[in-house]
């Protein structure tokens, strides 16, 4: 019987492969974690060579002395692709009208445009053991040159935040982020904080509560705060839900509503 040799190669190629499908249907099998729809980012990354596109709409307002500002942003979208195993790259864009209201009569100068680009990027510090949180740092710059007329400042804004996560229990997970924001039109640094619990209520569905705000130099703090609900059709689609206001003044309503959805790498060519 003549016996056919098998390159070594071809071997060694098979097994990279089936280790490679394995291990997408491992990360497949685990629910997505978003950076919305609170203000807390998650220490998580998006795994590798996958793409995470995050998006919805919202609507909020404020009023004072008898002047009210509404603002709808029927688009909010984040673009997050794994790069590395621990390293995420973001890309995101909001469209936005803005309307001025004053003793009830509507003003016919309606402003409306894209806000600045937002690239960013992400990478997880550490993973979550015993007492110790995961740990994430995330950065953006806002590119002027890409916003709308209405809506484009003079130069470009940078943020960063440390973010943090714990496990109090099967159900439950607290997160938080620290960090700091350089406006276009301002040197003057804002301090930002986020805090949020987390809470299943069943396999699919999930609420949250959360405090945030930001603290610049030479300003009055602004202290927020919202909650809302997630529901997970399934481990790669996720819809969401949420309602808040001000604790201090700059906001008397918020509300949103959104979707994230997670592409396989397999479908990525």
């Amino acid at each position: 019987m003549k016996l056919t040799k098998t390159p070594i190669a071809s071997v060694i190629t098979g097994f990279v492969l089936s280790i490679s499908a394995l291990a997408q249907e491992n990360i497949q099998s685990q629910p997505l974690i978003t950076d919305r729809p609170d203000q807390t980012e998650s220490p998580n990354v998006v795994p590798k060579r996958f793409i995470q596109i995050e998006t919805g709409a919202f609507y909020d307002t404020f009023k004072v002395n008898n002047i009210q500002t509404e603002n709808y942003t029927y688009n909010t979208t984040l673009v997050r692709y794994g790069v590395l195993d621990n390293v995420e790259l973001r890309l995101g864009w909001d469209f936005t009208e803005r309307s001025t209201t004053i003793n009830s009569t509507k003003l016919d100068n309606i402003t409306s445009g894209f806000s600045p680009l937002l690239l960013g990027i992400k990478t997880s510090i550490a993973k979550e053991k015993g007492l110790l949180p995961e740990i994430g740092l995330l950065g953006h710059l806002y590119l002027p040159v890409t916003a709308s007329t209405d809506y484009k400042p003079e130069t470009t804004s940078i943020d960063f935040r440390f973010a943090f996560s714990h496990t109090l229990n099967n159900n439950t997970s607290v997160s938080y982020n620290l960090g700091a924001y350089w406006g276009s039109d301002s040197s003057e640094a804002s301090y930002v904080y986020t805090i949020a619990f987390g809470q299943g209520i069943t396999e699919k569905l999930s609420a949250y509560a959360e405090l945030y705000g930001d603290l610049p130099e030479n300003n009055k703090a602004n202290h927020l705060w919202d909650a809302g609900l997630t529901y997970l059709i399934n481990n790669n689609l996720q819809l969401d839900a949420t309602i808040g206001t001000s604790i201090t003044k700059g906001q008397d309503l918020l509300l949103s509503t959104g979707v994230s959805f997670r592409i396989p790498s397999k479908t990525i060519k």
